[in-house]
């Protein structure tokens, strides 16, 4: 079973949500990226490899650049590694009189004092190990065991011995590979230590489910089952039917030829797409989003869960939803052949994509088909030959494959040109490399990975939930330019760009960094399409994805200026999210301001201070979505390598220390440190040639009648690279070849056939 990122949002906005808006990067990603955190556009640094709203999610060296471009990330080094040296490299100009007067301001550590909590917004609670006190003489040893969370962020924690199990002070070894929960309950201000709660055994520490119920957790994600008095908000009568006044009230469109496109596991049907060819040489192009909000009354216990859930979150091996599954699966997903209620986005389109005409309305639609990625693919692939029914899904009785085909290549014709305008237009993409995993059926372990390839089939999708969002943007802001909820996307912030744009210099990378869409250029034309330049730009644009902001959900009328509004990685002025209804509260929230706009229902009943809780609770729901994605990925991968390990692979040195060096491992996208005392070397020697990093590697030889071979280390090498598992449960560390070693796959699989990802949001 392949299992890709459904997780994604169709519209990437264009850098990836690792820290980057869905938009910048492409989404779907199989929901797999030491994410990674990906969903629709937005600057989708989703990556899971690495989600896409820039949070943190690089993998494992998420932190760590080079020398020149320190400045970048906060050099954190792995647990058990701080003593064994990588060090942080200090600029060869540092002032070490302790006279802060005299030193350059860029060298200056700036402090704070945190005077006030605001409001709470970490769950307190933490997975990890118990042990026994050190000092068994000392009271402490007699009331307390120490908790030892997982996250080294969060402090050691003294739980009661009572909440521990009865026999663990006498059998303490037969608890060591024990994941637990514990939740902080108090933390003195001159304490180093915690106090805590033990709240829950999870099972045994690299099992899969007790891992996973850990990340999820840790971050506040509510997996419960629904509760009966939200389960009674559902429709009762079922099999349920679209009641006969439904079909007065909105336009009926069940006779098109309307359709979906999702990954082929996906279950939550959002969206379909329909293509109409006019006898001008025009084309009627719908995008119809399932009415969700029709089924979520406002103010019921439906909406109120929904709403404090704000989104579904997506693991390699399930989904948690947001909405009951009767709805997520059943009543709202678009499932072919049947009549669904939705909401519809309607344009007369040339063929160059120019739009001449636009309509927005509730619907009626009966999808023809259930297309997958991969079936789109094979239809664009092949314009003239006539795909056999028995390669394709069932397509209803009125509508013919012939039909769908034209109807997709024609979609393919016009979302070329929308993209092509829209690149020309300043947009830029920042994708990241996302993983897809392959479960085996019956352990549900992870067997094998591939990166996920981002191709014209998800382009095509992509383009049209982008302009959809783009367009129910602006009709909710004309309508309500108090109460509008949209979504934007900040510029980088200045200093980490000023840091990457002196490592550029210092690098003879002739970027341009004075506009998103001159990064792109500069992205899409510095590089060739050999192995060596996809490489070296796939390195660069990880390290461009680290001074992107986030993109985040707002209300118009909580910001006075209306220039903060503009979404950077997609350089437009407004954007919100419509598309994704089933999985996202804001868009349900979105579908109720535009039934407002078009005379539907009155005007929600929230004034933009509330309006904007409600924004900051969701992009606080997403961000957490998207690291429990990136976690459950690296949860997989660490399986993956310690079950089929060690894996070999390519590498390309992203950074350069004086005792370890930063890789991206080209065939999983993993970003890993490599430490020198980790390989067997007669010595390593630190320089800067110029303003260059260099670390000269001095192998021990093999045979005492060798000579020692020397090997030097700059940004930008590729290496061969070893992942492999270590001792402690679910850790792994990546080891270099030593130069000359036999054993390597052929190059070009080491880069894995995509370097191409998904879409961004």
């Amino acid at each position: 079973m392949v299992i890709k990122p459904e997780s994604n949002d169709k519209e990437t906005e264009g850098a990836y949500e690792s820290d980057l808006p869905e938009e910048l990067c492409g989404s779907q990603l199989p929901q797999q990226s030491l994410k990674g955190y990906n969903d629709s556009p937005d600057v989708i640094i989703e990556a899971q490899f690495d989600d896409s709203d820039s949070e943190d999610g690089h993998g494992n060296t998420q932190n760590a650049l080079v020398d020149g471009v320190k400045k970048l990330s906060v050099c954190v080094q792995e647990k058990g590694k701080e003593d064994a040296g990588a060090p942080v490299i200090k600029d060869e100009n540092t002032f070490t009189s302790q006279d802060s007067r005299v030193l350059p301001e860029k060298s200056l550590q700036r402090s704070a004092k945190v005077v006030y909590i605001l409001e709470k917004k970490h769950s307190r609670a933490a997975t990890g190990f118990l042990k026994l006190l050190a000092d068994k003489n000392s009271e402490l040893f007699r009331k307390y065991a120490l908790f030892s969370p997982s996250d080294h962020r969060v402090p050691r924690i003294y739980v009661p011995l009572k909440d521990c199990p009865q026999d663990f002070v006498t059998r303490p070894k037969d608890y060591a590979n024990t994941l637990f929960i514990c939740r902080i309950m108090d933390w003195k201000e001159d304490s180093n230590f915690a106090l805590g709660q033990l709240a829950k055994s999870l099972g045994q520490a690299g099992e899969i489910e007790p891992e996973t119920e850990g990340i999820l957790t840790e971050y506040g994600v509510d997996f419960s089952d629904f509760s009966s008095e939200v389960l009674e908000c559902l429709p009762q009568g079922l099999p349920w039917t679209i009641p006969p006044e439904e079909f007065s009230r909105r336009r009926d469109l069940r006779k098109d030829c309307i359709f979906t496109i999702d990954p082929s596991t996906a279950r939550d049907l959002d969206d379909a797409l329909s293509c109409k060819s006019l006898a001008d040489g025009n084309f009627e192009v719908g995008v119809h989003i399932a009415d969700v909000s029709y089924f979520v009354p406002e103010g019921s216990s439906l909406d109120k869960v929904a709403a404090e859930r704000a989104t579904s979150v997506y693991l390699v091996q399930k989904v948690v939803p947001m909405l009951p599954r009767l709805l997520c699966e059943e009543l709202c997903s678009l499932n072919p052949m049947t009549d669904k209620l939705t909401f519809s986005v309607i344009w007369t389109l040339t063929p160059k994509g120019k739009i001449l005409a636009e309509w927005f309305g509730r619907t009626i639609i009966r999808s023809c088909t259930k297309l997958s990625y991969e079936h789109a693919q094979s239809m664009i692939e092949s314009p003239t030959r006539r795909i056999p029914e028995r390669e394709l899904p069932a397509i209803s009785p009125e509508h013919t494959c012939d039909e769908v085909h034209r109807a997709v290549l024609n979609l393919h014709g016009v979302a070329k040109e929308l993209r092509r305008q829209r690149f020309a237009d300043g947009a830029l993409r920042l994708d990241q490399l996302k993983l897809a995993f392959t479960l085996d059926h019956e352990t549900g372990l992870p067997q094998g990975c591939h990166v996920y390839e981002y191709r014209d089939s998800n382009k095509l999708v992509e383009e049209f939930m982008l302009l959809a969002n783009m367009a129910v943007a602006h009709k909710i802001h004309r309508a309500f330019p108090e109460q509008a909820l949209l979504r934007r996307h900040p510029p980088p912030q200045t200093k980490m760009l000023n840091d990457l744009v002196e490592f550029c210099d210092q690098m003879g990378l002739p970027m341009d960094f004075s506009s998103a869409g001159a990064l792109n250029k500069s992205l899409t034309e510095m590089f060739g399409d050999d192995k060596y330049s996809l490489a070296r730009k796939e390195v660069l644009t990880n390290m461009c994805s680290r001074p992107m902001q986030m993109a985040v959900y707002f209300c118009s009328g909580a910001l006075r200026d209306p220039a903060q509004f503009r979404h950077y990685a997609l350089n437009v002025p407004l954007y919100t999210h419509f598309t994704s209804p089933i999985r996202r509260f804001a868009d349900v929230l979105v579908h109720r301001l535009l039934a407002s706009a078009l005379g539907y229902r009155e005007l929600p009943d929230v004034e933009p201070d509330s309006l904007q809780k409600q924004a900051d609770h969701c992009n606080d729901r997403r961000m957490a979505s998207k690291r429990v994605q990136e976690l459950s990925t690296g949860l997989f991968f660490a399986i993956l390598v310690r079950e089929s390990g060690p894996l070999e692979s390519e590498a390309m040195v992203m950074g350069v220390l004086n005792q370890a060096f930063d890789v991206l491992v080209l065939r999983y996208g993993v970003q890993k440190r490599v430490y020198c005392n980790m390989l067997p070397l007669r010595s390593h020697h630190f320089q800067k040639v110029g303003k260059k990093p260099e670390l000269t590697l001095v192998w021990e030889p093999e045979d005492l009648e060798q000579e020692p071979v020397q090997q030097v280390i700059t940004i930008f090498n590729l290496v061969e690279v070893v992942l492999q598992a270590e001792a402690t449960a679910l850790k792994y560390s990546a080891v270099l070849k030593r130069p000359g070693t036999e054993g390597l796959l052929d190059p070009q699989d080491q880069l894995g056939c995509g370097n191409h990802k998904e879409e961004q949001d």
